[in-house]
């Protein structure tokens, strides 16, 4: 159940949102590869862009370069796939790259890393999307703004997102019905949620644990944090923007956008940050839960699969992950994230960077257009192995191999929810992250730890936070 495709490419997008990124300033490979001397074709005059490797398989690295060969025969391509543990990983050779003179002119960037790339290594797209305009009228009207959004910094745009992941509900429907339970409604609250819990454990064994969650910035705490209307980090809109909402989104769907997001001051004390806390302590001591555990979650899938968990946070990727795992499409459904103060929830998204260092630009323009294209994605994202950014690839048809039934709430968390945003990844975020595993950790120890800890965690994320990237 643990099958290699699964664990290494879309393992790779469970974790892609905010696993470990405090690894950026850290190195785990020879210095070929980090210096990406190893590569064939970095100096043949090839546009050279880098992906995480797991991420894509050799198919569809190939797809994508023969696709974009015929539709730009003169512009040699080279396509990097790095391999690397986690997105972190990827990052930090990615900046040893940079450092050695040996960048490539384009980087797949997940959300914890846009404001990182944007701040000191990025080039605004702002001049090529209004000279395309006309060209890119079609993408914006099928990409959801809080994703074009997610992917501005201080007014502009780094990136165009081809892929996002919002954390939902995923519900094992063998545990559901030997609960006796109902699938729950769309405006589940959680009291709702807790009650399905504590069902699903007088209907189990000893070994069964209803909820499961991973201690991580994507899916751990911040969904619980969005959901009683607070987060991490104070968050505000940088301004700007006007230029790309007004040619490209009506005003029905750009009212309250700007410029990008903005993360600052810490709020680890504040009285919601300090109910959540003590909410997922109290599911601890009921049994209902596992305490914080750290990784992308590798070993969910065989659990959860075989009904020893009985609920999970996942985004669309899991989809692909569960049917090439083994399980039906009727082994399991997934549902938005419970209500609190709000149902707000959170995701996480990816994109192209182009890098200042590029003499390539041009060229690199245009391969990020071509990677944006309806046609290339459906190549691309064939096996649900994530969730397009377009939402005309969400249909019946994709999800009738694979599940889950309700395939809509994928994008539905954002058409029906628009103030759902990104995880806070301001450009410390490998401290900041590093800092909420840390001491989310150690708040959920015992009993008496959450207080303590939240303290902690507040004095060492205002310590992050002063820091100059």
């Amino acid at each position: 159940m643990t099958d290699s495709h699964f664990s290494r490419r879309t393992l790779l997008r469970y974790g892609a949102y905010g696993a470990g990124a405090a690894a950026l300033a850290g190195t785990a490979a020879s210095w070929d590869r980090l210096t990406g001397a190893d590569i064939p074709g970095r100096d043949d005059g090839s546009l050279v862009v880098a992906t995480l490797g797991p991420a894509y398989g050799p198919e569809a690295v190939r797809a994508l370069s023969e696709g974009f060969k015929k539709v730009h025969p003169d512009i040699k391509l080279r396509i990097n796939a790095v391999q690397a543990v986690d997105w972190s990983d990827f990052f930090a050779k990615i900046l040893t790259q940079i450092a050695a003179g040996t960048a490539p002119d384009l980087v797949y960037v997940a959300t914890e890393g846009v404001q990182l790339f944007a701040q000191r290594l990025g080039v605004a797209l702002d001049h090529w999307v209004r000279r395309d305009a006309e060209e890119l009228r079609e993408y914006f009207a099928d990409v959801h703004p809080s994703l074009v959004e997610s992917m501005m910094y201080e007014g502009s745009l780094y990136q165009l997102p081809v892929e996002f992941n919002a954390a939902d509900i995923y519900l094992n429907n063998q545990v559901l019905r030997r609960a006796g339970a109902d699938f729950p409604a769309s405006d589940w609250t959680r009291d709702d949620f807790t009650g399905l819990l504590r069902d699903m454990k007088k209907a189990s064994g000893s070994q069964f644990t209803p909820y499961f969650w991973t201690n991580r910035l994507w899916g751990g705490v911040v969904p619980w944090l969005f959901a009683n209307d607070t987060n991490l980090l104070a968050e505000s809109k940088a301004p700007g923007g006007d230029w790309l909402w007004d040619s490209f989104y009506p005003a029905d769907r750009r009212g309250g956008r700007g410029g990008g997001f903005r993360w600052t001051t810490p709020q680890a004390t504040h009285d919601r940050v300090e109910e959540v806390y003590d909410y997922l302590a109290s599911l601890i001591r009921e049994d209902l839960c596992t305490r914080p555990e750290g990784g992308n979650g590798q070993n969910l899938i065989g659990v959860f699969s075989t009904g020893r968990v009985g609920v999970t946070p996942a985004g669309g990727f899991w989809a692909g992950g569960l049917s090439l795992a083994g399980m039906r499409p009727d082994g399991f459904d997934t549902q938005y994230f419970p209500r609190w103060r709000t149902q707000r929830m959170q995701f996480g998204a990816a994109g192209y960077a182009l890098l200042r260092t590029s003499k390539r630009q041009e060229e690199a323009w245009e391969f990020i257009k071509y990677a944006a294209r309806k046609d290339t994605l459906t190549q691309l994202f064939e096996t649900n192995q994530t969730t397009p950014a377009r939402r005309s690839m969400l249909t019946a048809d994709r999800y009738r191999e694979t599940g889950p039934r309700h395939w809509q709430v994928f994008y539905d968390t954002l058409d029906k929810f628009p103030d759902t945003g990104p995880i806070p990844a301001p450009p410390q975020v490998a401290e900041v992250e590093q800092v909420l595993l840390k001491h989310t950790g150690t708040a959920l120890s015992s009993p008496r730890a959450v207080r303590p800890a939240l303290r902690r965690m507040q004095r060492d994320l205002e310590k992050a936070m002063e820091r100059e990237i």
